[in-house]
């Protein structure tokens, strides 16, 4: 946990992303001038919070690990021989499976898009209303949230775990410290878990994983994802967000003053003070310094103190003022979602104004739109099956006792329909062609037909042979396959070498 370094000339509730030195009494390097430059970490204790930002958060919460456990479990019936399995990074059979999108990997492409739609989105919503990925939708949060969640059931809230921790040993500390670590690691083998479902057949994986068959690195990365999500979320917590997470420091070149971010309205609440019963409120503001706000903080900062680099915007300071604002009779919203301009604009008695649509959101709006039509518009209209032709290195051409001129291929056919399909090999460039594929007898001139199975991928070696005296040099051929049924067709280009040409 980081202090706020109160910059020479700022006011309260300015932007200051600078940490000042960290409470503790952890020792480490001391340079000869005598400042220490490390402090253990000072445990927080986040006190529960009621309302309705806190309901948001468990709602949440519920539907984003109901969803990361349970896709895997969903069914969906792709036909005979491919898995039925919703969503499923299949390795083995070079293929990702979400719904009815079936991606190759050649088409990783999409999954690019994928990843800057996801930025994209992030800078958007970071521009209008802050970290509030930080507070909400992070995984680190989510997770967190429900280690605090097992940590609270075990030892109580705030005061009785801090009371736990002071007490000496004993039968009921050790039981209820033993009970939550474990619960901890088992919902961090759970964690680790689905991840291996949506790389296996989840069903199938589930039985063998208990049974001992399961492939060795499915226990290796269980065990592997077990720990990191046993450190990151019960023991290390706030100091993942502070010191290891990139996104406090590139959040801060997305957000301006227009942002509505997690604010404390200095110009409402300054003064600040304890307050006693009737008396007036004239000449003072509406804080009463009851450091609620820190006390359910899960970062254990003060939001008092402006923006700092600690706040994940999770707006549980704003449950706790609005409550205690309810107890003392006065206006909710001492802390609310708010912009810096809007504050600044109140406290030097003007109207608030806030500005939502501006440059940087139009811009991060279309650009998301435009690349969101992209990947529909290329998910819509591509082919359902590929073409790849190489030409055979060596030899680079056979002349055969008629003085007739033979070059040979390799043709890979990739399929993405769930169907097995008849295609025509048509070449063409040079009168008096002869194709033949390897394997098939049935040769009509310059055409042959080839079978291709259902999802799949199917290679052939062909051989293309000119009349004498056609081909000199080198030329250029063009195969053409083509789906009689569908009449979905593909043209490639290959190089024909004779004597005289490139070798």
């Amino acid at each position: 946990m980081a202090d706020v370094v109160q910059l020479p000339g700022k006011e309260p509730g300015k932007v200051n992303l600078v940490p000042g030195p960290k409470k503790g009494t952890g020792g480490g390097a001391t340079p000869p001038g005598g400042q220490k430059l490390y402090a253990a970490r000072k445990k927080i204790y986040p006190k529960l919070a009621h309302g309705r930002f806190r309901m948001v958060k468990w709602v949440f919460m519920i539907i984003a690990l109901g969803v990361y456990w349970g896709l895997p479990w969903i069914r969906w019936d792709r036909g005979e021989g491919l898995p039925n399995q919703a969503v499923l990074a299949d390795f083995a059979g070079e293929r990702f499976y979400f719904f009815f999108i079936e991606l190759w990997p050649q088409e990783v492409y999409y999954i690019t898009g994928l990843l800057i739609m996801s930025s994209l989105t992030l800078f958007l919503v970071t521009s209008l209303f802050g970290r509030v990925w930080c507070g909400y939708a992070c995984p680190q949060t989510v997770w967190t949230d429900l280690y605090i969640w097992v940590e609270r059931a075990f030892e109580g809230d705030r005061a009785a775990r801090m009371r736990l921790d002071k007490a000496p040993m004993s039968f009921n500390k050790a039981w209820r410290k033993t009970g939550k670590h474990v619960i901890w690691l088992l919902i961090g083998l759970a964690t680790g878990g689905a991840i291996l479902f949506y790389i296996y057949d989840a069903p199938t994986l589930f039985m063998d994983f208990f049974t001992g068959d399961a492939p060795i690195s499915a226990y290796v990365l269980a065990g592997i994802l077990t720990f990191t999500t046993y450190s990151l979320a019960g023991v290390m917590r706030e100091q993942v967000c502070t010191y290891m997470c990139p996104w406090p420091r590139i959040q801060a070149a997305l957000t301006d003053e227009d942002a509505l971010n997690v604010t404390y309205r200095y110009d409402r609440g300054e003064p600040r003070g304890a307050h006693r019963k009737n008396e007036s409120w004239d000449g003072r503001g509406d804080c009463i310094d009851c450091k609620q706000c820190v006390h359910v903080c899960p970062m254990g900062i003060d939001i008092r103190d402006g923006s700092q680099l600690e706040c994940i915007h999770c707006a549980l300071c704003i449950d706790a003022c609005d409550e205690i604002m309810d107890r003392i009779d006065r206006p909710r919203g001492l802390i609310a979602y708010d912009t810096d301009k809007a504050v600044e604009q109140r406290a030097a008695g003007k109207p608030a104004r806030y500005s939502l649509i501006r440059a940087r959101t139009i811009l991060y709006a279309v650009l998301l739109a435009g690349v969101g039509l992209l990947m529909l518009a290329g998910l819509f209209t591509r082919s359902t099956f590929e073409v790849n032709v190489l030409k055979d290195r060596s030899p680079p051409f056979v002349q055969l006792s008629d003085g007739s001129l033979r070059n040979g291929y390799s043709l890979k056919l990739v399929n993405k329909a769930a169907n097995a399909r008849d295609l025509t090999v048509t070449l063409s460039g040079v009168e008096g062609l002869e194709l033949e594929v390897i394997g098939q007898d049935d040769i009509e001139g310059s055409t042959i037909a080839v079978p291709v199975g259902a999802s799949g991928v199917d290679r052939y070696r062909f051989l293309v042979t000119t009349p004498p005296g056609v081909v000199e040099r080198r030329t250029t051929l063009q195969v053409t396959v083509t789906d009689l049924i569908s009449g979905e067709s593909h043209t490639s280009t290959i190089p024909f070498v004779g004597p005289g040409g490139d070798r």
